[in-house]
């Protein structure tokens, strides 16, 4: 067994390739699973409008200043 890159055979170095390609495809294929797989397409029909209410002014006094 080859412990280093540098004195690894082809057919290692064909082995680390399509390992990569095959771990790069999957967590593509994942991605693209996950991301399908919620309804998060906006269309003119579902898409909310939220509209703005009154401004509101939140204030506290608790804390003491010292100057």
């Amino acid at each position: 067994m080859n412990h280093s890159i540098h004195s690894a055979d082809r057919a290692t170095h064909l082995k680390i390739v399509v390992v990569a390609l095959v771990a790069g495809i999957a967590v593509a294929a994942f991605g693209i699973a996950a991301r399908t797989g919620g309804d998060y397409s906006q269309t003119a029909q579902s898409t909310q409008v939220i509209k703005a209410g009154k401004p509101v002014v939140v204030t506290s006094s608790s804390s003491s200043e010292i100057r």
